[in-house]
């Protein structure tokens, strides 16, 4: 995990975002290109780091596995011209290298799929949406029968080194900078100076930096303004 961490962050960022789907929205009957081509719009993971709900619609570098789907038959037809990029791939590699592509212009991305999905076998807590089957697969309505267990589910991980970092390292910055450390005689008696507790904040503050793009910093201005 540090190793691949190290090599997603760049021109001086340390720190990189973890975001996933589970289970991964695939429904039943219809392949990888037809899901992510429902995706083109909302992305279909969710950020897991601190940050609240905040979208991650772009970033700088990403490596993304994808687990849980089948294979497919090739979508493109001898003397058949392709209606889209994703139809022109051959492989779910293809197809979600291509995607990832075209969400995020300009980012290293790196991408594996692989075939077995995760397993939600007890004691897994069994917290999933009656419209899924037993391999996690989306359903239009729930079955007619009394729902069982979900067995497996398609998962999608990623880490990114992403802008929207830049607003999670500010926020904690803010909150340390909160701290009364004058009255957390305890903190400081466990070896932490005063001056070393400073620069570490100043180190925070530099590191948030790195992640701003003029996007970033047109949002800090607006807050300054407010404030």
């Amino acid at each position: 995990m540090l190793h691949l961490a190290e090599a997603l962050a760049f021109s001086g960022r340390k720190v990189v975002a973890a975001l996933a789907a589970l289970p991964f929205p695939v429904v039943h009957g219809h392949s990888l290109r037809d899901a992510l081509r429902t995706q083109q719009q909302a992305l279909p993971w969710k950020l897991l780091s601190s940050g609240g709900e905040q979208q991650v619609s772009r970033c700088f570098a990403q490596s993304v596995v994808l687990r849980g789907i089948c294979r497919e038959n090739p979508g493109s037809c001898p003397g058949k011209r392709p209606h889209s990029a994703l139809q022109a791939c051959e492989t779910e590699e293809e197809i979600l290298q291509r995607y990832l592509q075209t969400a995020f212009p300009g980012a290293f991305s790196t991408s594996h799929v692989l075939e077995q999905p995760c397993p939600t076998l007890p004691p897994y807590p069994q917290f999933f949406s009656p419209l899924l089957t037993k391999q996690g697969l989306l359903l239009d309505k729930p079955l007619g029968s009394p729902s069982t267990a979900v067995e497996s589910v398609p998962v999608a991980a990623a880490l990114q080194s992403a802008p929207v970092l830049h607003a999670v390292l500010q926020g904690l910055c803010r909150e340390l900078r909160a701290l009364g450390t004058r009255r957390w005689a305890g903190f400081f008696a466990a070896g932490v100076e005063e001056e070393d507790f400073r620069e570490a904040l100043h180190d925070l503050r530099a590191l948030a930096e790195c992640y701003k793009t003029h996007l970033e910093a047109d949002e800090s201005e607006d807050e300054t303004d407010s404030d």
